[in-house]
């Protein structure tokens, strides 16, 4: 069983899923960063100085001591709300990834190179005179 999981590991494609996964924990606190601290504040100054981070909508009651403004507070306080604005981000975030890793994808497919084409068998027109041809043989 040993010797089993060792030659699973050492196969290429598991090597690569690993790199993959962690490149691509890597390249998502790239993207996040790029969200919350680039993207979401040109938003945000586009539509009014709005911050997209700290919109919410209360569904419960506030506890004393907190501000109702306060989005940070009120969700370590438990209070039930929507965080539609941490929601846009995270929506952002993963357009972002995604277009970018289309990118990538068609970047590979088109640096690799594909072997040649394999060689076209018969068409069907070219079987059928084949198979008519040597029924009128017999």
């Amino acid at each position: 069983m040993l010797s089993e999981f060792r030659e699973f590991i050492a196969k290429g494609n598991v090597m690569d899923l690993a790199v993959g996964v962690i490149i691509g924990g890597a390249f998502a606190t790239i993207t996040t960063s790029l969200t919350a601290d680039l993207i979401m504040p040109l938003v945000g100054w586009i539509f009014g100085g709005v911050d997209f981070s700290s919109k919410f909508i209360l569904l419960g009651a506030i506890p004393e001591g907190i501000a109702a403004t306060d989005y940070a507070a009120l969700k370590k306080a438990g209070v039930a709300m929507i965080g539609y604005g941490a929601f846009i981000t995270a929506v952002i975030n993963f357009l972002i990834l995604a277009f970018v890793i289309f990118l990538l994808v068609k970047w590979v497919n088109k640096v690799m190179r594909r072997g040649p084409d394999a060689p076209a068998g018969p068409s069907e027109v070219d079987l059928l005179t084949e198979i008519r041809d040597e029924l009128r043989k017999k």
